[in-house]
């Protein structure tokens, strides 16, 4: 047994469970029961910390440091391997094949096998740049003698691109006025008036350019300093500065940054003023030419790396070199289980940037079906995201197959086809938030079946197909789309009701919605939201206030109230604690130890200077509102003396998509991933949009939940506008007004619509996957 006992972690109340090892427990309970910080925040990061306290202090260095969960006993901990859902690095060199060991054997193969010869495995790699030199070199041996030496490395990068697959250009029309001069403001880049010295007067008062003559009547070489000068000293009224051509300035200041920590108004400049297209080089394939003339059978490595999976699997299992057959078991092995875990329709070369969570997840999962590790534990967070039902059963058998080699395997999940195949469940809650945190139940899927709890009451829940579908008000037409898979659809997306989007995992359901609705023309003028699993940007001074806009209202109702400025009321600017500047903590840094976090002494953990916290509002101070859950706080300003209509509204569309439980202050980065997609859901509905895009919305909510989303999705349809969503959950697409079906089946066998009509149509027919699921689903 893996026992805990004491658990105090996050919203856990003081809770001790048992644990059977070398079977497979799910983990069961709403959405903020507690779940989470169970299985990751007290079991896995424990048996991290422990791990990490073995090797030696200067390594320890360099890895993270964990501090000790808050828990009395945890015994029986075995190593934990977490599988979780964040998101791959979005590096630009970062592929489905450099991610997995895949990329690695095929450089060695094609480095054996390939004819004619260019060099070692590093020459077919687009992460490595060929170098040259040459010069003298001194050995100091008996008598110090200077030798000449010549030094080469073959890299397979592609010298135009970097490796990177695409090129940016950028318009120089969107950059400046060239009929104007620059002490006339011809720079039309956002943030450079004409009177900022730090960049506009640089270029005006540098000496290399005239600044009163129109920009279109500068000489070659005047032209060729202001776009492309390397960065030079310069002196500016007595001030040392740096000038530099427009064109590396920009790529430094806007082009290096990731695109969605932008502010809107400077993503739009970049998005009008730079065009990334393919390099025409190596056409995409980021290889230098002499790595892609080298071939194995008349393929190169660029064709195979783009080729589908489970096409590339076929292709090596044809070859037969007895010289590299150790080689060609282990590359068999990997890509076969990219085909079996469901992934068989990705291709190698395909950016891990652009994988959705769901993938990402079964792309890590590779690394370890192949491991020879046993008796380890394997921390799995809702595996079957993403997932159509389907390839659920794929998945299940995984989880299976690591329980067998003599694992254990713990799962956090919602799906009642995963929570089935469990040997023990452990179901949290009853509630979330503050009223979650303890165990409900223990024990087998047949004594939750019968049980009392939340999730043992909803484990059957069956939603009917609609009696009746509402009409829709008009049509969005997709015509020839072929984004990645598409095979130049055409299709009318409804508007004015509730459309869902279904298909097995890679149908091609996301490059629709993304390529051809939310990226169309007609996008803007519809007014598209799209609301997407992508992560919250925030740090830990940022919380559901904050992000929403909720602050601000709420700030100024205490301002007027008081008669002080709103400033004070904000824990990053003029009321913040001086003692830990408004972070509520302080945080001692203990070099090879964990950071130890400690609240503050002087706020006491509020936040905010003592005298702030003597203004009040309906009796309140501002660190209680900010304690407050979004129920209690809807409560509290929708009447009396703190009735603040603007604040209302938006607790009103938090309590609408489930946060009712979360706290005004609680830190985003303490949020699970469905939590995030609610606050941003939340966040959008106030907006002007007139189509919603929800991918996959019911990720992370609890059976009982699902019932509360389909309610608020009818309002929203209700209210005027069009909902298009792309989900797998079977109640959702009973729900639907209309139904679009992408596949047969995923990559090439996919990128077709191969149903369109009502749910009860598609349950009649029968004639495609998701229809025979659905069909089971409902009972037909």
């Amino acid at each position: 047994m893996i026992r805990v006992h004491g658990a105090r972690e996050n919203n856990l109340k003081d809770i001790s469970v048992e644990i059977p090892k070398r079977r497979l427990t799910v983990f069961t309970g709403v959405s903020g029961s507690g779940k989470s910080s169970l299985v990751f925040g007290t079991i896995a990061a424990e048996s991290q910390r422990l791990i990490n306290e073995t090797y030696s202090s200067f390594v320890q260095g360099f890895m993270p440091t964990l501090a000790r969960p808050e828990v009395d006993v945890l015994e029986g901990v075995t190593t934990a391997i977490i599988v979780d859902q964040q998101r791959m690095g979005a590096d630009a060199r970062s592929t489905v094949g450099t991610a997995t060991d895949a990329h690695a054997m095929l450089r060695i193969l094609f480095s054996r096998l390939g004819k004619p010869y260019v060099g070692p495995p590093g020459a077919f790699s687009f992460n490595v740049a060929s170098v040259r030199a040459s010069g003298a070199i001194t050995v100091e041996r008996g008598s110090a003698k200077t030798v000449k030496q010549t030094f080469t490395r073959t890299g397979g990068m592609c010298v135009r691109c970097e490796g990177r697959g695409s090129v940016s250009d950028i318009d120089l029309t969107q950059l400046y006025d060239d009929s104007k001069s620059i002490s006339d403001g011809a720079f039309t880049i956002p943030g450079w008036k004409s009177d900022s010295w730090w960049t506009v007067r640089t270029y005006a008062e540098s000496g290399f350019l005239d600044p009163d003559k129109p920009i279109r009547d500068f000489t070659r070489k005047e032209m060729q300093d202001f776009l492309h000068r390397e960065p030079t000293k310069v002196k500016v009224e007595g001030v040392n500065l740096t000038f530099e051509g427009l064109i590396p300035k920009i790529r430094k200041s806007f082009l290096s940054k990731d695109r969605e920590a932008m502010q809107p108004h400077i993503r739009e400049f970049v998005d009008r003023a730079v065009t990334f297209t393919t390099c025409p080089e190596c056409e995409g394939t980021r290889l230098s030419e002499a790595a892609r003339s080298s071939k194995v059978e008349g393929v190169s490595i660029a064709d195979a790396c783009a080729m589908q999976i489970s096409d590339l699997a076929d292709w090596v299992r044809g070859l037969d070199e007895p010289s590299v057959a150790p080689l060609l078991t282990s590359l068999r092995d990997t890509l076969d289980s990219f085909v079996e875990i469901g992934l068989g329709y990705l291709s190698l070369d395909r950016p891990s940037g652009t994988l959705s969570g769901g993938e990402a997840q079964r792309v890590k999962m590779i690394r370890h079906l192949g491991s020879s590790l046993t008796d380890v534990t394997y921390v799995f967070d809702e595996p079957t995201i993403g997932l159509h039902p389907h390839d659920i059963q794929r998945m299940n058998d995984l989880l299976l197959r690591l329980r067998d080699k003599g694992n254990t395997v713990l799962v956090v999940e919602h799906k009642p086809e995963t929570i089935a195949i469990a040997d023990h469940v452990v179901d949290l809650g009853p509630g979330a938030g503050s009223a979650g945190g303890t165990v409900c139940f223990e024990g087998t899927v047949e004594g939750l079946r019968a049980g009392t709890t939340v999730t043992g009451r909803h484990l059957d829940d069956r939603a009917a197909l609609k009696e009746t579908v509402r009409k829709p008000t008009g049509k969005l037409e997709i015509r020839g789309a072929a984004t990645h898979n598409l095979r130049d659809v055409d299709v009318d997306v409804p508007l004015g009701v509730l459309v869902v989007l279904t298909g097995v995992a890679g149908s091609g359901k996301s490059s629709l919605v993304q390529g051809s609705l939310v990226g169309s023309p007609a996008a803007a003028d519809l007014g598209v939201v799209s609301v997407d699993q992508s992560a919250i940007r925030g740090s830990r001074r940022s919380n559901p206030a904050t992000y929403t806009g909720l602050l601000d209202p709420i700030r100024k109702a205490f301002a007027k109230a008081n008669g002080v400025k709103p400033a004070l009321f904000s824990a990053n600017s003029e009321g913040a604690c001086p003692a830990c500047n408004g972070a509520g903590v302080i945080f001692t840094d203990l070099a090879m130890m964990a950071g130890v976090a400690t609240t503050c002494e002087d706020c006491e953990g509020k936040r905010f200077q003592a005298s702030v916290l003597d203004h009040h509002l309906g009796g309140r101070d501002i660190s209680e509102v900010l304690a407050m859950p979004v129920t209690e706080a809807e409560e509290f300003f929708g009447a009396g003396e703190a009735r603040t209509p603007a604040a209302h509204r938006i607790l009103e569309r938090l309590a609408d998509v489930g946060l009712g439980y979360l706290s005004l202050g609680q830190p985003l980065t303490t949020l699970s991933g469905g939590e995030r997609q609610r606050l941003k859901l939340a966040t959008h509905m106030g907006g002007k949009g007139g189509v919603y895009v929800l991918d996959e919305p019911t990720t992370g909510l609890h059976l009982a939940d699902v019932e509360q989303l389909l309610g608020l999705l009818d309002r929203l349809v209700d209210s005027g506008k069009s909902v298009v969503v792309i989900e797998h959950h079977q109640a959702v697409m009973a729900h639907a007004d209309h139904l679009i079906d992408l596949g047969p089946g995923a990559g090439h066998d996919g990128g077709r619509v191969v149903f369109e009509g009502t749910p009860a149509e598609l349950v009649a027919a029968r004639s495609t996957l998701t229809g025979e699921h659905l069909a089971a689903y409902v009972g037909a």
